[in-house]
């Protein structure tokens, strides 16, 4: 059987009115009017079939039943309260965000202390890694993702496109260079040749490439250990030059073509239903922003 409640707004005016012992206090309290009170306050006295109220004049006292009652709806009011503090805590707690090793470490790991300064309320966690977050089982709030965009289920923001291009350190650029054909490259030691995105850029730039091509590589799993190895002259390293400005500006790395390939996108992605949640409302504006301001 069903919970044999009045309507909780009535139940409001009543908490409120026996608090006060007043109804204009409580019309005002919840911006109501005195009529208001006592049409709703009326309506629970005729479903238990009891006064909860004593009228002398223009004075009201609890009766007996409503003397009963209201300790324990107020109670219950109080625990309502605290229950939705502590989502509101929970709100504004800790912000979960996962994501792969390369945008966390080269673009957004950066950024987070403005987020920090800006939400003082929210603490971040950040989670870099190559696995795809399951929001139903995992505890994460948030994710960046590559790709399209179509996630099912999830709410995604398209926040820069997903570009790459060769990179090298000036050391190994002397040394082996210099790289005036993009074939030529083909002859060089890089870094996971078997990634996707060294396949596309020699398609976009016109080059073939050999049945052989994976065999001369240095197998890493992130762009951040790439780069780090393209800067030690260990090779070739395909790098998103977003996540590494301060090595390009300073020439600990160099792009070898102007050419910049692309595929796809980075994306914010949380669960649909989590969209008007405040803590992740309150990223996904600084996120943009933060895009906005480096486009």
């Amino acid at each position: 059987m069903g919970r044999q409640i009045p309507p909780l707004s009535a139940v409001r005016v009543f908490e409120a009115a026996a608090r006060h012992l007043n109804f204009t206090r409580a019309a005002e309290e919840l911006a109501m009017t005195q009529a208001a009170v006592s049409y709703q306050v009326r309506m629970i006295e005729d479903r238990l079939g009891t006064p909860l109220f004593v009228r002398t004049g223009r004075r009201v006292s609890l009766s007996p039943a409503g003397q009963r009652l209201a300790p324990q709806v107020s109670a219950a009011f109080d625990l309502l309260d605290e229950a939705f503090a502590k989502a509101r805590q929970t709100e504004g707690g800790v912000l979960t965000i996962s994501a792969a090793p390369g945008v966390a470490a080269g673009w957004l790991g950066p950024r987070l202390a403005r987020f920090q300064l800006a939400k003082p309320d929210i603490a971040v966690r950040l989670l870099a890694s190559h696995e795809l977050v399951d929001f139903a089982r995992d505890e994460v709030d948030v994710g960046i993702r590559i790709g399209h965009g179509d996630w099912p289920g999830l709410r995604a923001v398209e926040l820069f496109p997903a570009e790459f291009t060769p990179m090298c350190s000036p050391a190994y650029l002397e040394r082996m260079g210099p790289f005036t054909d993009p074939a030529q490259l083909l002859d060089t030691l890089r870094m996971n040749s078997d990634d996707i995105w060294w396949r596309a850029w020699f398609s976009q730039v016109g080059t073939a490439i050999p049945d052989d091509f994976t065999r001369r590589s240095i197998h890493v799993d992130s762009q951040v250990i790439e780069g780090m190895a393209a800067m030690a002259g260990e090779g070739l390293a395909m790098l998103t030059p977003r996540f590494w400005p301060f090595e390009l500006a300073t020439g600990r790395l160099v792009q070898l073509f102007p050419h910049v390939g692309r595929g796809g996108s980075f994306w914010l992605v949380y669960p649909e239903h989590r969209h008007n949640a405040a803590k992740v409302k309150a990223f996904r504006e600084w996120l943009m922003g933060e895009v906005a301001a480096t486009a």
